[in-house]
């Protein structure tokens, strides 16, 4: 299948961070274990062999056979949860929300890259297994960031009241939902399979949790992927001392604020992601999810009459740890207690707070993981390719901000010269010849000239300007094929991944489109893929 691949700086669609870390620069080298390189993996596993608890192993694998109860498991992902048991085994890991039927594209790209990292790494480590994780983000409580995905330009939204943990909601109004979705399918097989796929995850399942992990293992299972619930209490107990830590130490909050205050100092601008808290800790309990805080030796949840004293505290941990879940600042350090983790797989913003996090790793004696970037990819048909090869247009011109790739396809294809650079360069040195003779009589003179330069540069912007406005008028007609094809490939002016759900490509392909992902996804290669998706 025809591919092209565009360095991630050249897209403009990822900060500075991100592309100084894939460039590995120096400044960043303090905020990461090891860059994810093949080779590097080696080292990796020698580490996590010596640092992990074996029992939790044990442990591990019970609960994923629990969460995995009354659901079809493949032979694969049967095998992997099995290998868990055993040293030699270690994981990959991506997590995420739980979104309204997959939510955007990237959903897909980020499981795609852990399961195809898998792969690469038992290839080249054959002595070892590697199995890819999901993660599921079950105790987020932004149930507005989730509640929705896009088709065919619409948002299909599922509306209700909600709080607490989103993992935990029921399934109310969802049979609204699937109504409105149905109507807008045709009546393709590929579609009558969208359907069952949304009834049986949504209509069959109590709560978002198990309606979730249904569709995940639907579309992955033969793959071998393993979907872990972190909101589960034999998990949560592998974890009992570290919440304590938290509770009375608050090492978090000295150690990322340090690393907060480097990244700054640092001459680059980078944006901090996360900012931690004294607590990094929410109070989850039915229909609450809210922050712990500490006043004086007290402790309170925010919002309510729950209040204890440092002993009671302390024995309500020990007795329900399920019943304290971490924040962005800690849940990845309970990720890589409770996991034999080699690498996360993230998206950028992801990647930027991880990378403020390895001091307090250290601090508590967890092995910090490997981070990848996710791929990314542009899926483009072998018709659109063919309607930007007439239009003189690349797909890399189509990474461009709007007006930025007007301008562009105006000078490409107009008949006219609209750069008067010469023209500007031939003026600057007429004006030499008056600076020299400007030396030799008073100041004012000089100043005079001086102005005069700036005003004749001006006026001859002015009429390039004048004349790229007169050329795109009347370049007008393709000009408009130009933004609609942007349009269709980049919506909103943004990544197809943010916005896209894989349903409008699956309603053209069906699963074929998930087996061309499995096929040409190169997690290690560090670019964007530009896939063409035509020849199914």
């Amino acid at each position: 299948m025809p591919t092209d691949y565009i360095p991630f700086k050249d897209t403009n669609y990822f900060s500075s961070l991100i592309c100084d870390y894939l460039d590995e620069k120096e400044n960043l080298k303090p905020f990461y274990n090891r860059f994810p390189k093949l080779e590097n993996f080696e080292k990796q596993i020698e580490e996590k062999q010596l640092n992990y608890n074996r029992n939790n192993r044990s442990d591990l694998v019970k609960a994923l056979m629990l969460q995995y109860e009354g659901l079809s498991i493949s032979s694969m992902t049967l095998t992997n949860i099995d290998l868990l048991k055993h040293g030699t085994t270690f994981t990959v890991t991506t997590g995420h929300q739980l979104n309204l039927f997959t939510g955007p594209l990237y959903f897909f790209y980020k499981i795609v890259s852990t399961i195809n990292l898998c792969k690469e790494l038992k290839a080249a480590y054959p002595n070892f297994n590697f199995v890819p994780i999901y993660w599921m983000a079950t105790e987020d409580h932004d149930f507005e960031e989730i509640n929705f995905f896009n088709f065919k330009g619409k948002k299909v939204q599922w509306n209700r009241e909600a709080s607490g943990a989103v993992g935990e909601l029921d399934l109310e109004g969802l049979d609204h939902v699937y109504e409105v979705f149905a109507t807008q399918l045709d009546k393709s097989e590929n579609a009558k399979s969208l359907k069952k796929l949304f009834e049986q995850a949504y209509l069959e399942h109590d709560n978002l949790t198990d309606a979730t992990r249904f569709l995940v293992n639907k579309l992955f299972a033969i793959y071998g992927l393993v979907i872990l619930d972190g909101n589960d209490p034999n998990l949560k107990k592998m974890y009992l001392p570290y919440i304590s830590e938290e509770l009375i130490q608050q090492t978090a909050f000295e150690k990322v604020t340090k690393t907060n205050e480097e990244i700054n100092k640092l001459p680059s601008n980078y944006k901090i992601q996360v900012n931690p808290r004294k607590i990094n800790l929410f109070y989850l309990n039915k229909d609450l999810r809210e922050r712990i805080l500490e006043t004086d030796g007290s402790y309170g949840v925010l919002d309510t009459d729950i209040r204890w004293t440092k002993d009671e505290l302390l024995a309500e941990v020990n007795a329900h740890p399920e019943r304290f879940s971490p924040n962005v600042i800690l849940r990845p350090m309970y990720q890589e207690i409770i996991l034999p983790n080699l690498c996360y797989i993230g998206g950028g913003g992801e990647l930027a707070y991880w990378l403020q996090l390895k001091s307090n790793f250290e601090a508590q004696d967890v092995t910090f993981p490997m981070l990848l970037l996710r791929n990314s990819v542009l899926l483009i048909t072998e018709k659109q390719k063919d309607k930007l090869n007439k239009l003189k247009v690349s797909v890399a011109d189509l990474f461009l901000n709007q007006e930025d790739l007007m301008t562009k396809v105006t000078k490409s294809i107009s008949d006219i010269n609209i750069d008067f650079t010469p023209q500007k360069e031939y003026l600057k040195k007429q004006f030499e010849d008056l600076y020299v003779l400007a030396e030799q009589t008073d100041k004012s003179f000089k100043g005079a000239v001086a102005a005069q330069e700036v005003k004749q540069i001006k006026g001859i912007e002015n009429l390039e300007h004048r004349l790229l406005k007169a050329q795109k008028r009347k370049m007008e007609d393709v000009l408009d094929r130009v933004k609609i094809l942007q349009d269709e490939l980049f919506p909103r002016q943004s990544l197809q991944e943010r916005h896209l759900n894989i349903s409008e490509f699956y309603l053209e392909y069906g699963e074929d489109i998930i087996q061309s992902l499995i096929e040409n996804l190169e997690p290690l290669k560090a670019e964007f893929l530009i896939l063409d998706i035509s020849n199914q």
